[in-house]
């Protein structure tokens, strides 16, 4: 160790110094956390148990960042992760950690986010948390890739950004992916070789082929490939169809224009180049039983209604700007969880909020009176339309505009017609992106006060911040199942479920 001063409390350490430190837990953003001295080290691509010797990148008063030089005493918790490029390429942060493990990492992270940022004492989050749903296999789940294109030694290359960064990682296989993208994008590298196809360069605007977008149906077997181009068309198309065309399970090829300087990936205008406009998948129920049999789990003494087994699935189109669940075989998992929590027995009008392509909508739409949904995108509600008439499903209105503009509005004209005061809804959904509710949301929830709501989160830190707002305004958290969407990744997804005190 070098330039190390001491106070009366700590070790103080400056950028470049190299010490060794024993890793006790894992940071918001995947990185090993230790102490010395006092002080704290942040070292990415350690994990729990390691012993390391690591290098100051940045310090600060009370803390640093450092760069892991060498792993000196291994943790029993670490594995040899399946990609060679797993730290170089980032986007899978936990690779190295055994399974287990991460499932661990996440169900205290739910926890401690709780407690930590919600405020909700210990014992009160020990007595609704449930264990966390993992994946039978955290390899292969993924059934779309965004991949950027970029160039080096004038070869074309594709990969994955390094994290905080625009510098491409080039990826042969990516092993939380489908199998089949490793195939599709060497194709679409030698058409680029061949043709002399250029890629596109952000620094300075130039160039064509900026991304490749691939996504997969996992029950349909139907691929779909799309190039995002600085241009309305690629030179020698019909040759790169004929090379992607043939590839099995190929089922749309398209083109989407981009030509603004911007980090958005996909432009509004598709073309397809071949096959159909979009690819088709689809997703189940299932029977969930709750995890805590001993937690006072619905109001006013309700049990659980049995879910049927073997209904049919829900049939899904999608297109290149679908949003549609990465990890269709959890978000079923997911989905049923929010089916048994909304405990419907066919009276029930539900408002699902952030919609979507509707497919939370329908999963709760063939057991309740009526479901309405409401999303900002209008393509999104065009699609969610779509679905629930392919589907066959009569009872679900989707409408585009601002919660905090279109559930009032309903509540009022009920009301009116109805001649009282209560609110007509009796479970609340929502779902929103990963910086939580906007808070005029939650404001219109409370003064709706729906008999139950249940959040869906991907974020622990933001769902805390909203359940506090929500407690405080009257609702009670029942049940908190944490469920693993993104193996090896940070990421972790939660299903809460609230109902209304009354008298509050």
């Amino acid at each position: 160790m070098t330039n190390i001063q001491k106070t009366d409390t700590q070790t103080i350490f400056r950028k470049d110094d190299t010490l060794e430190v024993t890793i006790e837990d894992i940071g918001q953003d995947g990185e090993g956390i230790g102490h010395v001295g006092g002080y704290t080290l942040f070292v990415k691509d350690a994990v729990i148990g390691d012993t390391v010797t690591a290098k100051i990148m940045k310090a600060k008063k009370n803390y640093a960042f450092a760069r892991l030089l060498e792993v000196t005493k291994p943790s029993p918790f670490r594995v040899a992760p399946r990609c060679e490029i797993a730290r170089q390429c980032g986007g899978c942060q936990i690779q190295a950690l055994r399974y287990d493990k991460q499932l661990e990492f996440k169900q205290n992270k739910v926890r401690n986010d709780l407690i930590r940022i919600g405020g909700f004492p210990q014992e009160e989050v020990t007595k609704v948390l449930h264990p966390i749903v993992g994946m039978e296999d955290p390899f292969r789940y993924r059934n779309k890739a965004q991949m950027p294109v970029g160039h080096r030694d004038e070869e074309p290359i594709a990969g994955f950004y390094a994290a905080r960064t625009h510098v491409i990682v080039p990826v042969s296989e990516c092993y939380i992916g489908a199998e089949e993208n490793q195939k599709i994008v060497a194709e679409i590298l030698a058409w680029m070789r061949t043709y002399r196809v250029p890629s596109y360069d952000e620094a300075t605007g130039e160039g064509l082929i900026r991304h490749i977008l691939i996504r997969s149906g996992i029950y349909s077997g139907q691929i779909m490939v799309c190039i995002v181009a600085n241009g309305e068309k690629l030179p020698h198309e019909q040759e790169l169809v004929e090379m992607l065309s043939v590839l099995p399970g190929m089922t749309s090829i398209s083109i989407s224009t981009n030509t603004q300087k911007t980090n958005v990936i996909m432009g509004r205008k598709i073309r397809t180049l071949w096959g159909t406009d979009t690819i088709e998948d689809s997703l189940h129920v299932f029977d969930v039983e709750y995890v805590n049999k001993n937690s006072e789990a619905m109001d006013n003494g309700e049990t659980a209604r049995f879910i049927p087994s073997g209904l049919d699935a829900l049939r899904f189109n999608i297109s290149p700007l679908s949003f549609y669940q990465v990890n269709p075989k959890q978000t079923e998992k997911l989905y049923s969880i929010v089916l048994h929590y909304a405990n419907l027995s066919g009276k029930e009008t539900v408002w699902d909020l952030y919609c979507g392509v509707g497919t939370i909508s329908l999963f709760l739409a063939r057991f309740a009176k009526e479901v309405y949904g409401v999303e900002v995108v209008p393509e999104a509600i065009r699609d969610a339309k779509k679905n629930a008439e392919r589907n066959g499903i009569t009872n679900t209105l989707f409408q585009v505009g601002k919660v905090e503009e279109v559930l009032p509005d309903y509540v009022r004209r009920k009301a009116e017609a109805q001649s009282h005061n209560n609110a007509p809804v009796d479970v609340v959904v929502v779902d929103p992106p990963r910086k939580g509710c906007d808070e005029k949301c939650l404001q219109t929830i409370l003064e709706v006060k729906p008999r139950r709501m249940i959040y869906v989160s991907c974020d622990p830190a933001t769902l805390s911040r909203d359940l506090k707002i929500l407690v405080a305004g009257g609702y009670r958290i029942r049940d908190v199942q944490p469920l693993d969407q993104f193996g090896h990744n940070i990421h972790v997804e939660c299903v809460v479920l609230m109902s209304r005190v009354e008298g509050k």
